[in-house]
């Protein structure tokens, strides 16, 4: 009992001084970003702006306008394949530098942008807002948050997961010592989507610099804007902390852009569509980088009859409506258990009429704009499509006062039921707010349910059984799960994301991403050098001994054999044959 309480008493102690040192400031340089051509005057700068009428076809520019309001911010060159080309290059020459870059200097790195990022919070999702059209919430949860978890999650545990790890030698290598090292891959090239511009851009960065890698990062067409803002912190923090010029390039343009980038770099990251993920793999086939995709999904929400209805409603309908157009991983088919069918549904439409999209920097709207051009249309293909197979629509939020040039940026969110798997709005990614809700009878059915799908990115679990929540979750074929909850897995920076299927492979995050920006190698040396140095057998030095195969015969069943006896026997006629005079083949075909 002694020894426990002692235990415990050193715990709590360790766990206290640790608490101590969270607060103990570091020595953290501020550092100076150019803001003044972003930050909005909400009154002179929106009055003199002008509605952006889209183009249907690409040019030498990217075009950037407000989703929410259609007001133009600006435009970005359209790099050519010769400019990305020279930017890669310029990237390599910065990351043979920065290769030899101390922990201690990475860190502070990520210390610097931890600073700027926790005093610039409204900024940072600001700028996200008017880009995508998102609310400041789903701004702060979805770019703020999931990025200091990252750099927290890499200030605490990166070097530890970056150093070389020690492996068992085996039987026959006792002699040795085994270890795996973890070497920069040089330049890393990722091309990143426009739902989350903020942390798209800093997830494959920080796993890249910390790794001691260069990336050139291609943002979205349609999220420039803010992309080239969000450079402009990390040029700062580099700058800060003596980091060579080139080490991160932010580039802008179109498809061309992206396949000159894919030719150019050592590794490619994809955030994107399942179609555009197969052009990235057969181009990367041409230079045999590795290739990792996450290629969205179509997730599985699935709600047993034994759950708190008004919790799980609130969570289901929040997981929908980051599906709006913003969010990558949003749940996107509901299968709630049908003794609880009714009710579930009519909390949740009671919630969904509670909704109202509209501006998010205009009023307090509880939904933003969608980001793209012309998706509220798919949108509205997909729910028609259910409603013509006998699909009926039981609820519909709202939209807020907006302006006559952005009518068609906003979908209401939307509730659906009678919904069957014959219907495109279960099977094709939606990337919209709208909750098709289908009932179920057993634990089976679910299952079966969710696994038919095309996507395997994530799923989520709700039962008042844990256990029960644990073994139908274990059994859907995606790569990540919740249990009683949403998308938290995200928030866990040392879990690897990704999926399977047509939600792509790889995985970022975690350990398992930090060391996919790595060149794994395997290392064995002597163990006692140079006491004892490795030597060939003298039966199977050349040339080669007349009994150097049942010296070999002799040598596996000593180190490999099933029983104690035969391994004895078998290490005595090894010792024998070591100590009899090496007699070559070749000198007996002589004789």
């Amino acid at each position: 009992m002694a020894f426990w309480f002692l235990l415990v008493v050193v715990a709590f102690a360790f766990a206290i001084c640790k608490l101590l040192f969270m607060f103990i400031p570091s020595n953290v340089p501020s550092i100076d970003v150019d803001t003044s051509d972003v930050l909005d005057d909400l009154n002179q700068t929106k009055e003199n702006s002008f509605i952006y009428i889209p183009s249907r076809r690409q040019t030498d520019k990217v075009q950037c306008y407000e989703p929410a309001t259609m007001k133009y911010l600006g435009y970005f060159p359209a790099l050519k394949p010769d400019e990305v080309k020279e930017r890669v290059a310029q990237a390599r020459k910065a990351q043979k530098v920065w290769a030899k870059s101390s922990f201690k200097q990475r860190r502070q790195f990520l210390r610097i942008l931890l600073k700027y990022i926790i005093e610039h919070q409204e900024l940072i999702c600001e700028v996200s807002s008017r880009d995508t059209g998102k609310t400041m919430v789903d701004a702060s949860l979805g770019e703020i948050m999931t990025t200091c978890e990252k750099i927290t999650w890499l200030l605490s545990e990166g070097e530890k997961w970056l150093k070389p790890e020690y492996r068992s030698c085996g039987r026959s290598m006792l002699h040795k010592t085994a270890k795996v090292e973890f070497h920069p891959l040089g330049v890393i090239g990722a091309i990143v989507s426009w739902n989350y511009p903020f942390h798209n851009i800093f997830n494959p960065m920080l796993a890249a610099v910390f790794s001691g890698n260069s990336i050139v990062i291609k943002v979205s067409e349609h999220a420039s804007w803010s992309g080239c803002f969000y450079f402009r912190i990390i040029q700062a923090a580099l700058s800060a902390v003596g980091a060579p010029e080139n080490l991160v390039e932010v580039i802008t343009g179109f498809a061309e852009t992206g396949e000159a980038l894919v030719s150019s770099v050592d590794k490619i990251i994809f955030v994107g569509s399942p179609g555009v993920g197969k052009i990235i793999m057969r181009n990367a086939a041409d230079t045999l980088i590795p290739v990792t995709l996450e290629l969205g999904g179509k997730d599985a929400f699935i709600v047993c009859e034994d759950v708190d209805v008004p919790h799980v409603a609130q969570v289901a309908v929040r997981g929908a409506l980051q599906s709006s157009g913003q969010n990558c991983a949003g749940a996107e088919r509901f299968y709630v258990h049908k003794g609880i069918y009714s009710s579930f549904v009519a909390e949740v439409v009671k919630i969904v009429k509670s909704v109202t999209a509209g501006p998010p920097l205009v009023g307090k709207y509880d939904m933003g704009a969608i980001c793209m051009q012309e998706h509220s249309e798919k949108l509205q293909s997909l729910v028609n499509d259910a409603l013509d197979k006998g699909a009926e629509i039981v609820g519909r939020g709202s939209v807020g006062n907006i302006g006559e040039g952005a009518v068609d940026q906003y979908f209401p969110p939307t509730v659906i039921v009678k919904v069957n798997h014959t219907m495109k709005l279960m099977q094709e990614e939606a990337f919209g707010p709208i909750l098709p809700i289908m009932e179920f009878s057993t634990d089976e059915e679910a299952i079966q349910l969710a696994n038919d799908s095309r996507y395997g990115l994530g799923c989520a679990v709700f039962s008042g059984s844990q256990k029960r929540a644990r073994e139908i979750a274990s059994q859907l074929h995606c790569g990540i799960a919740a249990i009683n909850d949403f998308a938290s897995n995200y928030m866990c920076q040392s879990l690897p994301f990704g999926g399977v299927k047509d939600s792509g492979f790889g995985r970022f995050a975690g350990v398992e991403g930090l060391r996919a920006c790595c060149l794994v190698k395997s290392v064995v040396e002597d163990r006692w050098w140079p006491l004892i140095k490795t030597k060939l057998p003298k039966p199977i030095q050349y040339p080669i001994s007349e009994n150097a195969f049942e010296f070999q015969q002799s040598l596996v069943e000593a180190l490999y054999g099933l029983n104690v006896t035969d391994r004895l026997r078998a290490l005595v006629d090894v010792l024998k044959t070591l100590s009899e005079p090496n007699t070559s083949k070749n000198s007996k075909r002589t004789d």
